[in-house]
C-alpha cells in the first residue's frame, strides 16, 4: 500500500496513529506485498498474520524502465547459469524470512534472446522454490509478449501461454472486457483456476468495476471460473475518511462475500481475542496496561467473518458485527455485535468461523464476553459438526436434532480438576463486566465445520429483545494438550547493551539524572509450542527514572511483544546511579502457549542486568 514499507516495516511494531489494517483474512488465499523495488520483502508482521489465518504469502520480482531492460539483459539473456543464479537467490530470501513465494513483473521491453529464457527461468524458479518452500507458489504478471514488446494483453492468450505453463498461475492486467474472459476459457483449460483476473480497486483505465463496484468485476469472473487478483484494496483507506476506515473497509467487503468463498481454519488449538493488532492503549485481561496508540501488524489475532445479517424469511431480526478499539479483553480492540431478536424468534446465531477440524476425544472451550447495558439476552458458543453418520456428541444439548447438525454447549461452573489451573475464574464475572464461561465436550468422530455465538431471549418475553455484546476470547483447545507441562523458559541472555544520557549533557554539573538502555534479549524456547512471548522490565530500588526510592522491586512493565526467540529493547529509561551505588534491571520473558492461558510469573524466563556509573577521574 501507498509504495509499501510504511509503519509495518517494524518488526516490533510502532507507535503509529490510525494505520492501515487488513483483517478480512477469510476471504483471501493468497497475500502479495508490492512494491516498485528490485525485490521486495513481505514485511515479517505481515508474513506472521497471514500465516496465521491459513494465507500464503509472497513478495514480488519486478524490472522497469530502461534501468529494468540492463537488469533483464544482464542476467536473462546470456547463460542459463545467470538466470539460475537468481532464482536461486529468490527461493533462499523466500526460505529464509518463511514466506510462500514470488509474483514476476518484467514491466520493461525484452531483447529476444533475453525473452526466449523467460520461460525456463519461470520453470526453474519454480521448480526449486516447490522443494525448498512447501506449498511455494509462483505467479506471472500479464506485461511482456514472447517477442520482447511490453504489451499488456488483459488475458491469457497464445502471446503469453508460454510463460503461464512455466510457473503456478498468471495475473491477468485490469482493462479486460467480458469476451476476454470467454477468449480464455480455451487457453486456459483445466487451469482456470490458476488463472488470477485483475481487478484494480482505484478502477484506473476502462475497467469493469473498482471501489465500492468492485463486486461487478467479481461477478463476471465467477462466471467464468476464474480466480480474482484484487490490486490495491487499500484504496479504501488511502482515498476515503481514515476516520471511517473500519466501516467503509466492512463495506468494501461485504459487497464481495458472496463472490469469495471461505476458507477454513484446519488445525487446533483455536484462540483469538479478536486483536487487530493496534489500539490506542493496550489490555491485558481487561485491564488497562499501556496507554497510547500501537501498532503491530505481526501481533493481529484470528479474525471473523465481519457483516450485518438479516433474519430469513423478512423477519425484523437483525446482528451486525464489526471491530471496535474502545474496549478489550486482550490487546487492542475486541469484536463487537449488535442484534435485535424480534418476538416471534427465541434465539439468534451468528457465524463467526469456518473451520474443518477433526475433533479429539475431548475438547474444552472457553468463551470472554460481556453485555453492555441493561439486557436478559443470554449468550452461548454453537458448534457445526459434520460427518453425521459418524459424529456423537456428548455433554451438551442439541438444538433442534432432527434437521440440524449445530449444538449449544453447556457451561462447566467447575472445570475438571486437571483444567482448573488453565480455565482460571470460569463462570465468575471479571472487572469491566467481562464474564468467562468454559466448556468441556465429549466427542467422537466429530468434524467441527462452523463456530457460532447465538443470542437468546429471556423465557417469557414477548416483546423485541436488542443487545450489545462485546466478544474478548474465544478459545477451542484440545484437553489432552493442556495437561503436558510447558517447556521452561531457558538461557535468557543480555547482550549489544548501549547507553546514552537522557539529557542533552553527558557531562558536567547539568549532568542528567537518568539514562536509556537498549540491548538485545535473547533465550532458548520450543516456538512449535509458543503464540508469542511478552516483554517485561523490573527495576531494583532507585533503578526507576520517576523517581524516589521504593523499599523493593517494582511489578513489572510491559515492553512489548515478541515471536521468536529474542527481543531488542530500545530507550528503556533507567535511573543513573550515585558513584559508588549500582542499580539494577530484570527483565522477564512470559510465554503465551498456543493454548492461551496464563503462565504463572514463577515460570517466566528472566535475566538481570547490574550496571554503575563510570568512576571520575580524579586528575
Amino acid at each position: 500500500m501507498m509504495g509499501g514499507y510504511l509503519d509495518d516495516r517494524f518488526i516490533q511494531g510502532s507507535a503509529a496513529l490510525s494505520p492501515y489494517s487488513f483483517y478480512h483474512w477469510q476471504y483471501i488465499d493468497i497475500f502479495v506485498y508490492f512494491s516498485h523495488r528490485l525485490v521486495t520483502i513481505p514485511t515479517v508482521g505481515w508474513t506472521n498474520a497471514a500465516h496465521r489465518h491459513g494465507v500464503c504469502v509472497l513478495g514480488t520480482f519486478i524490472t522497469e524502465w530502461s534501468e529494468g531492460e540492463k537488469l533483464c539483459e544482464a542476467f536473462l539473456a546470456g547463460a542459463e547459469r545467470s538466470f539460475r543464479a537468481v532464482a536461486d537467490q529468490l527461493v533462499r530470501i523466500a526460505q529464509f524470512f518463511r514466506f510462500d513465494g514470488w509474483l514476476i513483473n518484467i514491466e520493461n521491453s525484452l531483447s529476444l534472446a533475453a525473452v526466449g529464457n523467460v520461460p525456463p527461468f519461470l520453470q526453474y524458479l519454480t521448480v526449486e522454490l516447490h522443494r525448498a518452500v512447501p506449498g511455494g507458489l509462483v505467479l506471472w504478471y500479464d506485461s511482456v509478449v514472447q517477442s520482447g514488446q511490453l504489451k499488456w494483453q488483459d488475458e491469457l492468450n497464445e502471446h503469453n501461454r508460454a510463460f503461464f505453463e512455466a510457473c503456478d498461475g498468471f495475473f491477468t492486467n485490469y482493462n479486460w472486457k467480458e469476451e476476454h474472459l470467454g477468449r480464455m476459457l480455451v487457453q486456459a483449460g483445466e487451469r482456470r483456476a490458476d488463472v488470477y483476473v485483475g481487478v484494480d480497486v482505484f478502477a484506473r483505465g476502462n475497467v469493469v468495476g473498482g471501489q465500492f463496484n468492485t463486486d461487478k468485476s467479481l461477478e463476471l469472473i465467477r462466471r467464468y471460473g476464474f480466480s480474482a487478483a484484487l490490486f490495491a484494496p487499500g484504496w479504501v483507506y488511502e482515498c476515503l475518511e481514515k476516520k471511517d476506515f473500519f466501516q467503509n473497509e466492512d463495506k468494501f467487503w461485504s459487497l464481495l462475500a458472496r463472490y469469495l468463498p471461505t476458507h477454513s481454519i484446519c488445525s487446533l488449538p483455536f484462540v483469538t481475542s479478536f486483536c487487530l493488532g493496534l489500539g490506542t492503549r493496550r489490555l491485558r485481561y481487561g485491564q488497562e496496561e499501556v496507554v497510547g496508540p500501537w501498532y503491530h501488524p505481526g501481533a493481529q489475532e484470528l479474525q471473523p467473518l465481519f457483516g450485518e445479517y438479516q433474519l430469513e424469511g423478512g423477519g425484523r431480526g437483525w446482528v451486525k458485527t464489526h471491530c471496535c478499539l474502545a474496549d478489550a479483553w486482550n490487546g487492542g480492540s475486541s469484536l463487537l455485535i449488535r442484534g435485535a431478536i424480534p418476538p416471534e424468534v427465541g434465539h439468534m446465531a451468528v457465524r463467526l468461523f469456518s473451520l474443518q477440524v477433526p475433533m479429539p476425544p475431548k475438547v474444552f472451550l472457553s468463551l470472554v464476553y460481556k453485555l453492555e447495558g441493561p439486557t436478559a439476552v443470554t449468550v452461548a458458543l454453537e458448534l457445526s459438526m459434520g460427518d453425521a453418520g459418524s459424529c456423537h456428541i456428548s455433554g451438551i444439548s442439541a438444538l433442534n436434532a432432527e434437521t440440524s447438525l449445530r449444538h449449544s454447549t453447556r457451561p462447566l461452573r467447575v472445570p475438571p480438576s486437571k483444567l482448573a489451573r488453565s480455565a482460571g475464574r470460569c463462570g465468575q464475572p471479571f472487572s469491566g463486566g467481562w464474564v468467562q464461561r468454559c466448556y468441556e465436550v465429549s466427542l467422537r468422530g466429530c468434524l467441527l465445520q462452523d463456530l457460532f455465538i447465538s443470542f437468546s431471549r429471556p423465557l417469557g418475553s414477548r416483546q423485541e429483545e436488542t443487545f450489545v455484546c462485546r466478544l474478548g476470547e474465544i478459545q477451542v483447545v484440545d484437553a489432552k494438550s493442556l495437561l503436558s507441562p510447558l517447556a521452561p523458559v531457558q538461557a535468557v541472555t543480555v547482550s549489544h547493551v548501549r547507553w546514552q544520557p537522557a539529557g542533552s549533557e553527558p557531562e558536567g554539573p547539568s549532568a542528567p539524572t537518568w539514562l536509556r538502555l537498549s540491548c538485545t534479549l535473547r533465550w532458548t524456547y520450543p516456538l512449535p509450542q509458543i503464540h508469542c512471548f511478552r516483554i517485561h522490565c523490573r527495576r531494583g530500588p532507585g533503578g526507576d527514572p520517576r523517581g524516589g526510592e521504593s523499599p523493593g522491586p517494582e511489578k513489572p512493565v510491559f515492553l512489548g511483544l515478541a515471536f521468536t526467540n529474542q527481543y531488542r529493547v530500545v530507550d528503556l529509561a533507567v535511573a543513573a546511579m550515585a558513584p559508588g551505588r549500582d542499580g539494577r534491571v530484570d527483565f522477564l520473558v512470559q510465554p503465551v502457549p498456543r493454548e492461551g492461558f496464563l503462565v504463572p510469573q514463577a515460570e517466566w524466563g528472566r535475566a538481570t542486568l547490574l550496571y554503575a556509573s563510570p568512576a571520575r577521574d580524579r586528575h
